[in-house]
């Protein structure tokens, strides 16, 4: 890539910065919370007007099964033949203060809920794709906004991935993940059970007439409990801080309902298990483990009832393969600093890329430690920045990657 190519772009795109402050501020002033996916056609909309302003086309795709809160996918792109992904998702967690949707530009940040997670990753791929326009594309860049990541993404990118339009051609994908400087290229895998105990409530004075739930569980806490100690001593080879965060997770209790009156036998108790696991580990390998122990520790006179709330393979991508290095260089380009590769220590979107053998990264301008937080924000500078590096890896990968190399490496779980 020339230099005259890169002060192009980066001229657009600083021509540019105030559109990208205010369709980030617009973008947060809608509260698309997840759950239960309220306010996404009113996202939608307005993000299909911008590009349309933009001269970008774009194609609504209405999700089925979204019931009272429907569900829609956005696409856009320019180009043909081998793509490059440039993939982002609307939805945020719940407000979790009053006034979160009303966006606040102070001190060079804009403050809002989702203005790191991920609506600021998201205007700065609408304009990095708007400053695409006027360059010969060897390829094209398609721009995929998706709701639904923050609660599994089954109702996004998964139908997408299960209609099989998602990576159609794809050489590359770049998730805008608020990933604090660094650079994702590995994610944990995620499995989230939901187990119930059944019992037979009764005044506690005839306790012996009924069946309690909450004591027909602790066997099986137990057993987990147990489990935990030996998944936990796991390690990931994969860079990530602090040191501590490198342990495989097991985590009990996170929602825990049960009873309804202090003298009165449970007739339900129910837990949840979640299960974060490295990229050295499978889903497979793991759920088996996680429903063997729970069938093994449940008593014989006890109905027990085992749901999956969420799954996830783990996954990672080469940090010496093409993407990557496409990525680095251009991060380094236009900030002056090399990032490192850590993995990231929840569940990414990159995983529905990786089975279908598209290397897939994570880098996007917010911070993860302020997302899903009181006090979110983004930095407007650096919005501007990854528009620019968001384009020039587009570009660059475009321009090299056009036939993956045969010792290519991510790999889905």
């Amino acid at each position: 890539m020339t230099g005259n190519v890169k002060r192009r772009i980066a001229a657009r795109i600083a021509k540019m910065s105030d559109q990208i402050v205010d369709l980030t501020r617009s973008l947060a002033a809608i509260p698309t919370e997840n759950p239960p996916g309220r306010s996404y056609g009113e996202c939608v909309e307005l993000l299909k007007t911008e590009l349309e302003n933009l001269g970008l086309p774009s194609e609504v795709i209405d999700v089925p099964g979204g019931g009272e809160h429907p569900r829609y996918v956005l696409l856009s792109g320019i180009g043909s033949g081998s793509t490059v992904f440039l993939h982002g998702h609307y939805d945020v967690v719940p407000a979790n203060r009053a006034g979160q949707f009303d966006p606040i530009i102070s001190s060079g940040r804009i403050e809002a809920r989702g203005a790191s997670d991920m609506k600021g990753g998201i205007a700065a791929m609408v304009y990095a794709l708007c400053a695409l326009q006027s360059e010969d594309l060897p390829g094209r860049v398609e721009l995929v906004l998706v709701p639904d990541e923050e609660t599994g993404g089954k109702l996004g990118s998964g139908y997408l991935f299960r209609s099989r339009r998602l990576a159609r051609d794809g050489i590359g994908a770049i998730i805008g993940e608020p990933t604090s400087g660094v650079v994702w290229n590995a994610s944990r895998g995620a499995l989230t059970l939901r187990v119930g105990i059944k019992g037979r409530s009764t005044h506690v004075g005839l306790q012996h007439k009924g069946r309690n739930a909450f004591e027909g569980a602790l066997p099986i806490l137990y057993a987990l409990q147990k489990l935990k100690t030996k998944v936990e001593k796991h390690r990931t080879a994969f860079g990530i801080e602090p040191e501590e965060a490198a342990h495989s997770i097991l985590m009990l209790g996170g929602e825990v309902v049960g009873g309804h009156q202090f003298n009165t036998v449970p007739e339900h108790f129910s837990f949840t298990v979640e299960r974060r696991f490295n990229p050295e580990e499978e889903l497979e390998v793991e759920k088996k483990r996680l429903l063997e122990v729970i069938n093994r520790a449940s008593p014989d006179n006890v109905d027990v009832e085992v749901n999956v709330i969420q799954e996830g393979g783990s996954c990672a991508t080469d940090a010496d393969g093409e993407l990557s290095r496409a990525l680095v260089e251009s991060i380094e380009e236009v900030t002056g600093k090399r990032p490192p590769f850590e993995l990231c220590p929840g569940l990414l979107e990159v995983r529905f890329y990786a089975q279908r053998q598209v290397p897939a990264l994570a880098y996007g301008p917010g911070l993860l430690s302020v997302s899903h937080g009181p006090d979110e924000y983004v930095e407007v500078a650096r919005l501007i920045e990854c528009a620019e590096i968001y384009a020039l890896t587009a570009l660059k990968q475009l321009q090299r990657g056009r036939v993956m190399p045969s010792n290519y490496s991510s790999r889905g779980r």
